[in-house]
């Protein structure tokens, strides 16, 4: 029972809809109010009428409060605007109604148009507040020109009627008055709430705001530092790119590295031939040539830092080396209070350590390490590829000396074997030259393998140069005695000694491609005669006469078959 009138009393609610919900919630309030307030009205004029239920108003009064009921259930089927313009509509028109019939002007059913103007109020808004405010106002002036007029009578003014039907409004209007203040009094309580979630929610926001703006100075600074680091490890690998010799390279990264990033020491360990201790090869500091000068190594075990980073092959951090137990304490470098130990690799292999050195505890991060690693990198790759160009160098020495040396012997070869190594043209005629003269420009050049000039001379000495080697001399005398020479003429037989030498290489390699055509021609001659015949004296004696027509002149051949014993056999 208590639940069933719980629900017949209770409003509707429209979760989809906030204000809908608001409505129907004042329209039900109201309307119960209302139907409840006209039945204790129309119970109150029956007894004071003496017991006519149905006499005067009672049955407009009665009809007002079955069109709340209907009312009522029109809002709970969702028609909630409807069942308040149906509730105010007929409400307004029972009023006017029972104005007319009763004490005209004077009726208290006119004050009642007061009620009407605040349920519209409360349901239908600011709208409807002035919708019925004219209505009434037209109805009450309609009213007292219809009085004025004659064209209705009104009845005798019957004061306890009055007091009950003025009582009733004041009721009703009570209650709407009260569901206005409660309804206002939500709605403050609820921007209250509002507010006050707002201030909290801003609160959060300035301190998100302040979080934030401090997370972007942070991240502002690190990104300036991170851009002044890869700026610096730019600037390294590009001066480093510029130098190969590695004993000029290693000691020129240590002093930039200590330059861009400020570090108090820095450097640079490389394995020993045995790969069984890590050698420094270049530092910066004081206390870093001081350990250069005595040669300071390291063994490649886990009580040194250095010697850490390269048998694991991974970077080592001392953030503060007096509580770190991996760090050994070195008197050439008191001033450390962080150290960090890098990895040189290439193609996978450890080749030495990138050791830096600070004076502050704490002074590297993470990013520090991906920075500095990258910066490890470029140094591994500038150490080998000055290594390698090194080595380069030295095969490309040693291959040039070789071949000078060649060209050298092949000429001097040829020299000896050529019947005549000279001409000389005396103005009318090109004669020999005879091997027995040995000019004294020609001696220089020969020498020194440079030009023979002095500032007034009668002769000049060019040398014939062929890969850094002498072959030659081009003398060229005056016949006026000591002159000054031209620079065109110098440059002319420069470039006549320049060509000559390559003619001669030219003559020379075909001259010799000649002799081993020919002797590869007489070596196949040989064999094809010596194969036509089967027999084992036959073959002797064709090899042994060959051999002696090939090599010519008063030359003796012989050709023997020894034993196993030792004797030979002939």
């Amino acid at each position: 029972m208590r639940n069933a009138l719980r629900r017949l009393f209770a409003a509707p609610v429209f979760p989809e809809d906030e204000d809908k919900t608001r409505i129907a919630a004042v329209l039900n309030f109201t309307g119960w109010f209302v139907v409840l307030g006209l039945m204790m009205l129309v119970i109150a004029r029956t007894v004071s009428s003496g017991g006519a239920l149905f006499s005067g108003n009672n049955p407009i009064i009665l009809g007002i409060a079955l069109t709340t009921l209907l009312s009522l259930y029109i809002s709970r089927s969702g028609y909630v605007r409807f069942a308040s313009f149906t509730l105010l509509g007929l409400g307004w028109i029972g009023l006017t109604y029972l104005t007319w019939p009763e004490y005209g002007i004077r009726d208290a059913a006119l004050l009642g148009y007061v009620l009407p103007i605040l349920m519209a109020g409360l349901l239908l808004g600011r709208s409807g507040v002035i919708v019925f405010t004219i209505l009434s106002i037209l109805a009450a002036w309609l009213l007292a020109y219809a009085e004025t007029k004659g064209l209705i009578s009104t009845a005798s003014y019957q004061p306890l009627l009055f007091a009950v039907d003025i009582s009733g409004i004041f009721l009703v209007a009570g209650a709407f008055i009260f569901a206005m203040i409660d309804n206002l009094q939500k709605a403050l309580k609820k921007s209250r709430a509002t507010v006050q979630e707002l201030s909290l929610s801003n609160k959060e926001l300035s301190g998100l705001r302040v979080d934030l703006e401090k997370r972007v100075e942070e991240r502002t600074s690190e990104i300036t530092k991170r851009a002044s680091q890869l700026e610096a490890v730019s600037s390294v690998a590009r001066a480093i790119a510029s130098v190969r010799d590695i004993d000029r390279l290693l000691p020129s990264i240590t002093q930039l590295i200590s330059q861009q990033f400020g570090f108090y020491h820095v450097g640079i360990f490389l394995l020993d031939d045995k790969q069984e201790s890590a050698v420094l090869r270049a530092s910066n500091s004081t206390g870093g040539l001081q350990m250069l000068n005595r040669q300071h190594s390291l063994p490649l075990d886990y009580h040194s830092i250095v010697g850490y980073c390269i048998s694991r092959g991974e970077p080592r951090i001392a953030l503060d080396v007096g509580a770190d137990s991996v760090y050994f304490n070195n008197p050439d470098l008191p001033e450390t209070r962080s150290e960090m130990a890098l990895p040189l690799r290439i193609a996978g292999q450890n080749i030495g350590s990138l050791d830096v050195q600070s004076t502050q505890t704490n002074a590297f991060s993470q990013e520090d390490i991906s920075v500095l690693t990258t910066l490890a990198d470029q140094v591994a790759i500038a150490i080998e590829n000055a290594r390698l160009f090194g080595e380069a160098r030295d095969a490309l020495y040693e291959s040039r000396a070789l071949f000078e040396k060649y060209t050298q012997q092949e000429w001097s070869s040829f020299a000896r074997q050529s019947k005549q190594t000279g001409f000389v043209f005396d103005g009318k005629q090109v004669i020999p030259l005879d091997k027995s003269i040995k000019r004294e420009a020609a001696k220089v050049v020969a020498q020194t393998g440079s030009l023979s000039l002095q500032k007034e001379s009668d002769s000049i000495g060019i040398p014939i140069r062929l890969r850094g080697q002498t072959i030659g001399v081009l003398d060229v005398r005056s016949k006026k005695g000591p002159r000054q020479w031209r620079q065109d003429e110098i440059s002319i037989l420069e470039a006549a000694a320049e060509r000559a030498a390559l003619a001669l290489e030219n003559a020379r390699l075909v001259e010799s491609a000649q002799r081993r055509a020919a002797r590869e021609r007489a070596i196949g001659d040989i064999s094809s005669k010596i194969g036509a015949v089967s027999n084992l004296e036959s073959i002797l004696q064709t090899a042994v006469e060959e051999l002696g027509r090939r090599i010519g002149g008063a030359t003796e051949v012989s050709l023997e078959i020894t034993s196993d014993d030792g004797q030979n056999e002939r």
